[in-house]
Order: C-alpha cells, then structure tokens, then sequence
C-alpha cells in the first residue's frame, strides 16, 4: 500500500532535484541519519527471564525440603495423602520452572547476541526446539491444575466422609492418581509432536505453545479448547471442592487435633487454588480459540501471570504452616501467649491430679 501510494509522487520530486543545491545545504550524510537518528534497539528482559527462573527453583527447592523435613518428624496417616500431593505438586513447579525456562533462556540469549551486533531480529524458533518448547509449556503449565484439583478432591473426601476416605484414599491410590493424571497431560501435551495439532512460534517469537491465532485447523482449535477446558474444568472442581470442605469445617464442633490439620491442609489448599484462578484465568481464556492479533500482547501477559503460579505456589505452603502461623499469632497477639501458657499449665495440672487420683 505504501509503495502505491508513493510511487506516483516519485517523478515530480527526481524532476525537481537538478534544481537543489546540495553543496551548501548543512544537511547531514545519508550515512549520518543512519547512524545518528535510528533508535536504537530494544534488548530483550532477559535480567527478568532468569530473575523468575531462579527464584522459581529456590523457592521450590525450599518448600520441597520443608515438606521433606514434615514428612520425616510427622507421619500422620490422615495427613500422608495430602503431602504426597503436594510433594508431586512441588516438584512439577520446580521442573516448570527450569526446563521451560532454559528454552526461553535460550532464545533471549540468541536475541541478544542479534542486538549485540545489529542484525534484524526476524529468526523465529522453528523445528524439533519449538515442538519441545510448546509441550514444555502444555505440560507443566496443565499439571499443576490437575494436581491441585486431586488436591482439592481428596481434602472434600476426608472432611465430608472420613470413613470413606480411610476406607478408598490410600497413599497407593494417590500414586496412581498422580500418574494417571500426569499422562492424560503427557498425551495432551505430546499429539502435536505425531502431528495432531501444531506447535508455532507466538508473539514476539520467544516461545512456542498451541496454534491460537489465524486461521486455525480443526486439530489445533481441538487441542486448544482442550487444553482451556480442562485446565478451567480442574479449577472449578478445586473451587467447589474447597467450598464444601470449608462449609463442613465452619459447621464441625470438633475440637480434635485432626481439626487442626485439617484448617491448616485447608487453608494452604484454598490460597493455592485462589492463586492459580489469578494466574491462570487470562491465559486459559485467551487460548481457547476465539483470539485475533490484537490479542497477542494480551497472551503474552497471560503467560506472565501464568508463570508466576509455579513461584508463589511453594510460598504457600511454607507460609501458611501451624508453626509460621503460630509465630505470627504471638506477634500480633502478644497477651494471647501468656494466656495459652497458662490454659496450657492448668491442663497439664489437671491431668497429673486425675492420674494421682487413680
């Protein structure tokens, strides 16, 4: 369009050229304007790309050693389902974060090395890396969904129907459960790389995921509802999971330790799932199909807030357990502590007095 709106303008201005003089015009070279007036160009984040991914893996490493070190010093039965799913959990965001996060490490640093010297950054990542890039992300970004809603399941089990959940929850079943859920998101993840569906460089060509935009084939607008439907469908299942859990809780007159875990498992599932529908609602919704180009920065905002969920996830669990809880509480509540000293010595008073009675 430009060119055919400029080319019949151009021999009205060659046929006046003759008349300039451009010996005492103080105009600057065309090499000048060049070198002078180009903005120069834009360097990709590359400091953010490897301050998330660092952060991502100690906090994992963090949360996965913390988990470790309950796992050891309190084998509660009611309570070695829901660690197992967390240690599954943990462990995905740690290699969600590392492995997707070296493929986009990986072409920051071929994008920089193109600034560095000037040259067009027009290269897109294509081939086997783009297939390997995009079930990267399908992968580990679909997992934990369905991780947290295992999650979110087996605490509405143990909370609403104990006895069933001692009788068909077993640590066993929870393994199986991982796994079969793990390769439902293999499956998923692995048809475009048989050539069901396609994986294709996205917007501004530093990572690859599911066709979304443009024309799209019946395969790619399959997978890519498929991908949305599942991940909103483990969503709403932890929300609603989660609210039947916390009803029952609200409505328990128990006073039990096992009420006791069972805030703290709850209160720990509950932030998880709030901040997963925080990260991942916008891009679940975006890529479902109905995108144009205008909505390309939008995805990519998306996966942003999507990535985050991998980093706050295991601050979660570390913040929201009994013992931070409980130092918490006495910061803010100092009297609180002399008067739990001293409910805590009359009990003990008590109970020597009904054993020296006996």
């Amino acid at each position: 369009t430009l060119h055919r709106l400029s080319a019949p303008s151009s021999p009205s201005v060659l046929h006046h050229l003759p008349e300039l003089n451009f010996s005492s015009c103080p105009c600057p070279s065309i090499q000048t304007l060049n070198a002078t007036t180009l903005p120069p160009p834009i360097n990709p984040p590359l400091g953010l790309s490897c301050f998330t991914m660092t952060l991502g893996g100690l906090s994992n490493l963090s949360a996965l050693g913390i988990l470790a070190k309950s796992y050891v010093h309190f084998r509660h039965r009611a309570k070695a389902q829901f660690l197992l799913l967390v240690g599954a959990l943990l462990l995905t965001d740690l290699a969600g974060n590392l492995i997707p996060g070296a493929f986009a490490h990986h072409l920051h640093l071929g994008r920089s090395r193109r600034v560095a010297a000037r040259v067009p950054d027009t290269t897109e990542p294509t081939g086997m890396f783009c297939q390997l890039f995009g079930a990267s992300l399908v992968f580990f970004g679909l997992c934990p969904l369905l991780l947290g809603s295992a999650m979110a399941v087996e605490r509405c089990m143990g909370i609403t129907q104990p006895l069933l959940h001692s009788a068909l929850i077993t640590v066993a079943h929870m393994r199986l459960a991982v796994l079969l859920l793990s390769s439902l998101d293999l499956l998923l993840a692995g048809l475009p790389l048989v050539d069901v569906g396609s994986y294709t460089a996205q917007f501004p060509g530093t990572w690859c995921f599911l066709t979304v935009h443009g024309p799209l084939s019946t395969a790619d607008a399959s997978l890519a509802l498929t991908f949305s439907s599942l991940g909103l469908t483990a969503l709403s299942l932890s929300l609603i999971c989660n609210t039947l859990s916390g009803l029952a809780l609200l409505t328990s007159s128990s006073s039990s330790p096992l009420r006791s875990l069972d805030v703290e498992m709850m209160a720990q599932l509950t932030v998880i799932t709030m901040v997963s529908c925080v990260c991942w609602s916008p891009f679940l919704v975006s890529s479902s199909g109905h995108t144009v180009r205008q909505s390309e920065r939008l995805v990519l905002l998306g996966l942003r807030m999507a990535n985050w969920n991998q980093i706050l996830d295991p601050w979660v669990y570390i913040l929201l357990r009994r013992a931070v809880l409980r130092r918490v509480f006495r910061v803010l509540q100092p009297d609180s502590r002399s008067t739990l000293t001293q409910s805590s010595s009359c009990t003990t008073a008590s109970r020597r007095q009904g054993i020296g009675l006996h």
